[in-house]
Formats: C-alpha cells, structure tokens, sequence
C-alpha cells in the first residue's frame, strides 16, 4: 500500500513489523561501523566487507531478534505503521529508530538493550503513518550525539552513551522544527521521517509536509548547530520576493504554498562541502491552476554550500508538476568514467523511470537533456509545462509505459480483475496531464522502490 509524499512503502498486511531481525549486522558490525544511514553521506549503500558472500548467504540464520513493541495495525491507534528504519552502528553500538520515534541503543553481538529514548509521540494523533527511517550520528571528538527527528515536529539532541537529552541544545535538548515553519498553520501536518544530514558541526534537516491544500506549511531546509540548536541557515525550497526563481510562479502563488519539502534522504559531499536536495511537488498535487509556471524549485535537484545555505546549483526535473512525481530518492555520489576523465557526479533517479547524472560542482548534466514535447491540460484554468526533461542517456530503469495486452495473466482470475479496473481508461502516455475521463497512468504518481513502476488509474471531474 502507498502513502503519498509523506511517507513511502506501507507494509501490507501480515508483514512483521513488530521485530527487527538484524543478523546480518549482528555478523559484520564489528569488522566495519555503520555511522549514516546510507553507509556514507553520498548515499553509496556500499559495504567492503567479504565474510559475507554469494557462496554463503543462503546459510545465514537468525543470531537474535528485538521486538520493539513499537506496531499498529490501525484498529487500536489512528494510524498503520510501518518499519523502515536503517541502523547505526558506530563504536560498538547499535541505533535503531522506531515507527512511534523512538531511539534504542543495542549491543549488536547479543541484541540487548542498552538504553532507549521515548519522545512521547502523541499516538493517538491521525498522522500519515507512523514511521522513522533511521537516526544521524554526530561527534566533534568529545560530544557524542544522536539526532532524531520526530513526526510532530521536533529534533533531539541524545548522548550516545547514556539515551540521556543533550541540555546544551535547544530547549533542554530539542529544537521545535514547527516554528518558522508551520507557524500560520498550527493544525496542519508537519515533521521528519528521514534522518537529518550531518556537515561538520550542522545538523541539516528537510521534512515532510501536509501538501493537501495550496497553501501549508514551509519546505524549507534548515541547518542548525550541532552544540546550541540554534538555527545557522534556512533554504526557501518555494523561491520567495527577491530571491532567485521567485518569477517561475505567477503573481503571489508562491506565497505559503506548501510542499516542496524533501522528506526523503540529503546526501553530503563532504570534502567539497556541499549539500543535495531531492524535493517535492508543490501542493496540491494533482492541480496547479493557482500556481501556474515552471514552480522552482519544485521537483529539483538542488545544490547548496552546505556551511551557508547558498544555492551553487539546481535542476528541475519535472516543471509545473501535475502528477506528485517528486524526487523520492537520496542522490547518489558517485564517479563517472566520461569523455575519458573521471568525474565526480552526482545521480538521481525519479518516480518516472528517469536517472538524471550532473557533474557535482557544476551542475553540467554529463548526458543531454531534451526538452520533450507534452500534451497540454483540458482542466479549465490549468495551464500545464509544454515540455519535460528527458535524459537523452542512461537509458531509464524502468519501464515508462504499459498497453492493455500486458494485463497480469498469473490466473484467470487476475486477469479478469485488472480488465475490469482498466475498462473504458485511457492508457496515458507519461506527462500526460490528468484528465476528465479515466486514465490508467504508468509510472504512476506515486512512491515505489526502483525498478518496480506502478500503474494508478484517475480521474478528475471538469469543473463548469
């Protein structure tokens, strides 16, 4: 089941999400630490660890589970919840994070805990659902810190080595990210989910964001010092008066306009000390008949000096978005062999099937992009992009369309059933915009891992 921007891949019913099964970290953690979710902070994912092989990893077998406790199903609490965490492991110790935004320290080699911390996150508050994809780990060689940020809106500062709220930071060990950000909208959904990035002594976090109305709770980044909590910079991810990109929005449409917001991962490059961006559509979703333009920096890859919030770079993936495609992965840091040299890039993929590959100062795509040629909206006052950026290379990785003779035929009856959901639809082209009649659209608006596009079938009702 799918969440919307928010957050990402619900767990369906009868998925365990009551345990965390970590024997493949309980093998290799202590040859190699785990110190950002991602492996590193360009997102690599990568491990140079060998014990660990295609010739053994059918033998692997549980060494200890921890039951977190932390599950809903709905019918109890408000909200489903869903585990998406990845662990830390640093020093010997391992971090995990919570669907209700707790954070547990455990002995990785047995599995006991060691401390944990609750922010008391309301629970019976009807979040989108109850999620935390992981914490990040800081230190200046002294102070060791974890940070956590929750679904109501606050960052805590944790000592590593007791589970006891840093004092020196913020409000006695948190900062309200609402305030700066949701002020004018105090009943209106907004927090973290994924982890913040750590630069240095920043501590930089994005944020999901309710995008159901136009107007809503702010996108912006912010970085804040790791010591004091005190804020050090903010980016408008909606380009404000005076700044640049405010004159891609009609008239006062950028005024509180929600979303734009990165719920998911930053990445860091470290050593040249910049800071990646993957954000969202501006709200609402499916219509922009109140927000006509290009919309910056809505659906870009943004660059930024991560010491001072200043934009070096940005590219906009999809312009005046109409389909919620926002960018739903961490840009990834990598090297790429191109035109014989080596070249420090950065790569983002999209909800469309699309990998993007930028050199990592410049900006300059590697690949060409194309401006393609997209059909124009029937909806009364909305004035769709007459073009999307399509990479001319890699080749998507994925597949970007479907025909009605490709219907599941895994039975008869599973056949039959997706005829009926696709009867009288409209088989979109990508950019298509949303229409009165139905559609069957693939890829569809929606948060999927790679390589596994989904259709969605819409409809919308011409206003008269």
């Amino acid at each position: 089941m799918i969440s919307p921007k928010n957050n990402r891949w619900r767990t369906p019913p009868g998925v365990p999400c009551r345990r965390v099964l970590l024997f493949l970290a309980a093998l290799s953690c202590t040859a190699q630490q785990w110190p950002v979710t991602s492996g590193d902070a360009g997102g690599s994912r990568y491990s140079a660890l060998k014990s660990i092989n295609r010739t053994n990893v059918a033998g692997l077998k549980i060494a200890w589970t921890y039951h977190t406790g932390d599950v809903s199903d709905g019918h109890t609490l408000p909200t489903r919840s869903a585990f998406e965490a990845t662990p830390l492991v640093v020093d010997g110790v391992m971090y995990i994070t919570t669907p209700f935004s707790r954070l547990i320290a455990l002995d990785p080699e047995t599995g006991k805990e060691l401390w944990a911390f609750d922010p008391k996150l309301d629970r019976e508050r009807a979040y989108n659902l109850f999620i935390n994809r992981g914490a990040a780990y800081w230190t200046d060689g002294k102070k060791k810190r974890v940070f956590v940020g929750t679904l109501d809106g606050r960052l805590f500062s944790i000592d590593a080595s007791t589970g006891k709220q840093d004092d020196g930071f913020g409000q006695a060990g948190w900062v309200d990210l609402r305030k700066g950000a949701a002020d004018k909208f105090p009943g209106r959904g907004y927090g973290m989910t994924s982890p913040p990035a750590i630069y240095k002594n920043l501590v930089i976090c994005g944020s999901p964001t309710a995008d159901g109305e136009p107007q809503g709770p702010f996108g912006d980044v912010r970085a804040f010092d790791a010591h004091t909590g005190k804020q050090e910079w903010v980016f408008h991810t909606v380009a404000q008066k005076g700044d640049y990109g405010n004159d891609t929005w009609e008239g006062d449409s950028w005024k509180d306009r929600a979303a734009v917001n990165p719920w998911s991962l930053l990445s860091v490059d470290t050593a040249r000390g910049i800071v990646f961006l993957p954000l969202t559509s501006p709200a609402t979703d499916f219509y922009g008949g109140d927000r006509k333009g290009a919309g910056l920096f809505g659906d870009s890859l943004v660059a930024l000096d991560a010491a001072t919030g200043k934009r070096l770079w940005h590219f906009q993936t999809v312009h005046h978005d109409l389909w919620d495609y926002d960018l739903p992965a961490q840009p990834n840091l990598v090297t790429v062999r191109h035109d014989s040299k080596d070249i420090a890039a950065v790569a983002q993929i999209t909800k469309t099937g699309l990998l993007f590959i930028f050199d990592r100062v410049t900006g300059k795509p590697l690949y060409d992009i194309k401006e393609v040629p997209v059909a124009p909206s029937e909806i009364p006052g909305e004035q769709a992009w007459p073009t999307q950026p399509v990479p001319t290379a890699p080749p998507p990785f994925s597949r970007r369309s479907m025909r009605p003779d490709e219907l599941s035929n895994v039975t008869p009856e599973s056949h039959a059933y997706c005829e009926k959901q696709v009867e009288g639809a409209v088989f979109a082209e990508p950019f298509t915009p949303i229409a009165s009649s139905r559609q069957f659209y693939f890829p569809a608006p929606m948060e999927a891992p790679i390589g596994a596009a989904r259709p969605m079938i819409l409809r919308r009702t011409l206003s008269t």
